[in-house]
């Protein structure tokens, strides 16, 4: 009989995650390039991109920025590559390309942080737009990211990026990856007024570059592991506002063909997304397991009120995956997978705190990250 109650338990929490007003599972929030195919002047704008050994997708990234149109200016900040990143970035021929030099990692900094701090210094326009140099853009998206950001009176305005989801490993984790996000940080409630859920996606912002500064700019989130949301909060807590969504029109050139490569990625971030708190580590544990093992679980007890309230539980679990599944264009089997993949991420979450414990930290472009507290 406790089992029972614990598998009604398991399917209220379905049954709430479902009927929340803020709709963590819907894909709704999203924006694609426009269709119109008009020119627009984009003079406004400075596109400023961190770059370190990146010399096999950067092309890609800056023909991407180059088919916005408009001539572009655009800062690059080389972080010390040793692949030739600059060069291959040069041989696309930008008109209005600015290579700068990074210059030695401070203490306190990450990477990517201290390189768009070096590249704002060189900003002089009223839109900043940070892009990752693995991503690529279809023509048109950064007219539509402006006007969504001028008829929503908006100071930030960033999409996630379609990951990578050609071998299994990709297509197995990949859409779950937007999935656990969006339950962390849900679009609506970040797209919000509320002050305690603020929510960016780092490979594509468009914000107002004075916004920015007025908020402390990247030295004041300089030490986050998570610079995006840290960014968005920045912007937030300075009375701007916030805008995240879901596009087809960006997507990310980084590929994780081996499984070991994103756990890895989810491993470098984990356990700093719970704050380094193993209570909230153990919280997190028990209820993955309430939500994501007790449906399974109690299709085993021989009750049959057990049997249809875990079926009940598994069904509204499926569907909750479906939106994004369908987003993506991934079959739909995999959300019968869910159980399974939500263990794995609990697994690199878990390896994410025990090399904090261990000292280690989690290894990025060949710095160490995440080995202490900020």
């Amino acid at each position: 009989m406790n089992l029972t109650y614990l598998t009604i338990a398991g399917a209220c929490a379905w049954a709430i995650i479902l009927l929340l007003p803020w709709r963590p599972w819907s894909t709704s929030e999203a924006l694609d390039a426009a269709t119109d195919g008009a020119e627009e002047d984009l003079s406004d704008i400075t596109v400023l991109i961190p770059a370190r050994n990146e010399a096999g997708v950067i092309h890609t990234t800056l023909k991407g920025v180059q088919i916005q149109g408009g001539d572009l200016p655009v800062v690059l900040v080389d972080d010390r590559s040793t692949d030739g990143t600059a060069l291959a970035a040069e041989s696309v021929g930008l008109k209005r390309l600015r290579i700068l030099t990074g210059e030695a990692l401070p203490e306190g900094w990450s990477g990517k942080l201290w390189a768009l701090e070096q590249g704002l210094r060189h900003i002089h326009t009223g839109l900043l737009l940070l892009l990752d140099a693995d991503i690529r853009l279809e023509p048109g998206i950064l007219p539509s990211m402006r006007r969504k950001m001028r008829e929503g009176g908006l100071d930030l305005v960033s999409l996630m990026a379609a990951l990578r989801m050609v071998g299994f490993w990709e297509r197995a984790f990949m859409p779950a990856f937007v999935y656990f996000f969006k339950m962390l940080y849900p679009f609506r409630l970040s797209n919000s007024a509320v002050p305690w859920v603020a929510a960016a996606a780092g490979g594509c912002i468009l914000l107002k570059t004075e916004a920015l500064k007025a908020s402390g700019g990247f030295r004041a989130v300089r030490h986050e592991l998570i610079d995006d949301c840290a960014l968005a909060k920045q912007i937030k807590d300075g009375g701007g506002r916030t805008w995240i969504g879901l596009s087809h029109s960006v997507q990310s050139l980084r590929a994780y063909e081996d499984v070991g490569d994103i756990w890895d990625m989810v491993a470098r971030t984990g356990f700093h997304q719970l704050r380094y708190s193993t209570s909230l580590l153990l919280l997190c544990t028990v209820a993955m397991a309430l939500i994501f093992w007790l449906p399974v679980a109690g299709l085993l007890i021989p009750s049959t009120l057990s049997k249809v309230i875990s079926g009940g539980a598994l069904t509204v679990m499926a569907l909750s995956y479906v939106p994004v599944l369908m987003f993506y264009h991934r079959s739909l089997g995999w959300a019968l997978a869910l159980p399974v993949i939500a263990t794995c991420y609990l697994a690199m979450t878990w390896t994410s705190a025990v090399r904090f414990w261990q000292g280690k930290g989690s290894t990025w472009k060949g710095r160490s990250y995440g080995s202490r507290k900020p």
